[in-house]
Formats: C-alpha cells, structure tokens, sequence
C-alpha cells in the first residue's frame, strides 16, 4: 500500500509515463500522487464539468484524454493543468454518451463506449453500449460494435494492432475479448462463469490484467469482493488471481500499468 485515505474516494489510477506518479479521479476532479509522497496534488482542468473516472494518458506524456459525468463528452487538456479542448460533439448519433477508455499508440485516435441511456432523476439505465472510436481531432467516428449485446472498456494494444474490451455478447454476462480497431476479427478470450471487465494490457505487450466479478452481477459496481486476475503470455485460460480485495468500481476502470510493465497499481476500499 502506498496512500490511504478516508476523505476523498480515489478510482481509476493512470501511472504516469515518466514512472514516478500516479493520475487518480476524486470528487470531479483529477489528482497526481507522486510515488513515495504523503500527499495528493489537485490538477486544476479548466472549461469541463466534474470529471469521471474514463481518463487516459495521451502517449505525448504531456496531455490528458479525460471525460465527464456531467455532459458525457471527450476532452483533451494539460496533465499539468489549464484549458481543455472539447473533442467529442462534432460526430456520431445525437444524444450519445462518451466513456472514454483508449488511445492508439500513436495519440491520434481514441477508443470509448458510446451509450445511449435512459436518464431520469433517480436512476440510469443502459439502452445500448457499443464500442466506437473517433479522431483526437474529433472527426472519423465509427461505431465498431453492433447488434445490442453490452460492450465495454475499449483498450488499444501496445501496437496498435488490437481493441480489447469486454463484452456481453457471447454468453449474456460480460467475458473478455478482442478485434481489430476496424471491428473484424472478433475473438472470445476469456470463458468463466466469473464477469469479467476492464483487460489492460501491459507496455510491452506480456502481460494482462483484468477484474473478475462474481458470478451473476450485473454491470461493474462498487463494493464487491472481486479478484485482480492476471494473463501472462497470452494464456487468458491460465489467469492467475493475484489479488482478492474489495472494491469493484474504481478499482481498475482505466490502464494502470507501469511504463517498465513490472507492476500495476489499483485502488481498493477495504470495510472498517
């Protein structure tokens, strides 16, 4: 463990590709945690709502993808701090939400789950959750998945080669799986009675990490008791569990690896 706290709910840790901190999303906003420091550092984004936990770090090691819960729309600003650009908005269906989760590895294209919802004051329902992609300019969308089933987590492999994301479609409850950015190719990877979310893949390509829900849950929710399974090789059969904490939501929701892919970092909310 490396930081504990009981004032603010910290999820989602990026790690920063000089090595040496973690990017963290709490209460709308976004925090830096340098490695072996005692205490968190805001950074201050201007010009976007209260921020989510679908954050990832543009391979430029200089910028931010960052995306809200407020209008559901993509945004690029400075890992520093200062004045975000709105990238989505100018493509794709009207009322869609944006849930950020991928960059290519050149910078130029992003990965997310477009949702159409059912929102009223006291609740949110899901209608459809297709992976889809769009320029870092904010032109090109394409919806890369179709036909209903729920798809999230959309992550670029290291070469740029693969999306890997999870999915409801080849049982009703979400397995891992992976396609080319273009939708072809699709391949089921994980097949357990476990609901599985979030495979990040690791810089140099030899290693995966994923969360396993228990059986029989529904979507990705907090405060579980869940496992951190990890893939060595490719060998998604033969995933180990490496950690059995409590947590669920928060925990891994974004790429966490670090940039010598020797460790990853996530977030746990133990009982009292």
């Amino acid at each position: 463990m490396i930081f504990e706290t009981s004032d603010l709910l910290l999820e989602a840790p990026n790690w920063a590709l000089q090595g040496d901190a973690l990017i963290l999303n709490g209460n709308g906003t976004l925090w830096r945690l340098a490695l072996g420091a005692a205490h968190l550092h805001p950074i201050v984004i201007n010009g976007v709502p209260p921020l989510n936990n679908d954050h990832v770090l543009d391979p430029d090691g200089a910028h931010i993808f960052v995306s809200s819960y407020d209008d559901w729309q993509l945004y690029k600003a400075p890992l520093a701090g200062g004045d975000a650009v709105q990238i989505s908005g100018k493509e794709g269906p009207a009322g869609m939400l944006h849930f950020l989760h991928g960059v290519s590895p050149d910078g130029q294209q992003l990965a997310f789950v477009g949702v159409q919802a059912e929102i009223t004051a006291t609740s949110f329902r899901f209608i459809t959750a297709e992976i889809c992609t769009i320029g870092a300019d904010g032109h090109g969308f394409a919806q890369i998945t179709s036909g209903g089933a729920l798809s999230d987590g959309p992550e670029y492999s290291p070469d740029g080669h693969w999306l890997y994301f999870n999915t409801e479609a080849f049982c009703g409850h979400a397995q891992i799986a992976r396609m080319r950015p273009d939708g072809s190719e699709m391949t089921r990877l994980t097949d357990e009675p476990t609901v599985d979310w979030f495979p990040h893949i690791s810089p140099d390509g030899q290693l995966a990490v994923h969360l396993a829900y228990p059986p029989g849950t529904q979507g990705h929710p907090a405060d579980l008791w869940v496992d951190l399974k990890l893939v060595r090789g490719g060998d998604w059969a033969g995933a180990t569990c490496v950690a059995h904490l409590f947590g669920g939501q928060g925990t891994i929701n974004v790429n966490s690896w670090s940039p010598d892919s020797r460790q990853f970092a996530y977030v746990t909310y133990p009982l009292g």
